[in-house]
């Protein structure tokens, strides 16, 4: 993989923050972010692409892989695609504020 390639990569494992009760929670207590990420992006790659993009120290990062609701309309049953969130442990002193509000 060329360089090229592999920066492109970095930039497209995160997909958004994932915003919840849980992940305010983590935020406040334990100095976490959690992001929604691609499904085969690696512990590595996250961890990259966070300190590249937001330019902030990352401890460690910790993945979950969700499986899909099934959900059905009549007699019609479908399922949700499966989707990866991580859990990202930054370094003391650092912060990410997704709102702007300081």
């Amino acid at each position: 993989m060329s360089s090229k390639q592999h920066q492109a990569r970095v930039y497209s494992v995160l997909l958004g923050p994932h915003i919840s009760e849980k992940a305010t929670l983590s935020a406040e207590k334990r100095n976490q972010v959690v992001f929604r990420v691609r499904k085969d992006a690696t512990k590595p790659e996250i961890k990259q692409a966070v300190e590249q993009l937001f330019e902030v120290s990352v401890d460690h990062v910790r993945t979950v892989t969700l499986k899909g609701k099934t959900k059905s309309r009549g007699r019609l049953a479908g399922r949700r695609s499966d989707w990866k969130k991580a859990y990202v442990q930054l370094a003391d002193g650092h912060d990410i504020d997704f709102l702007g509000m300081e």
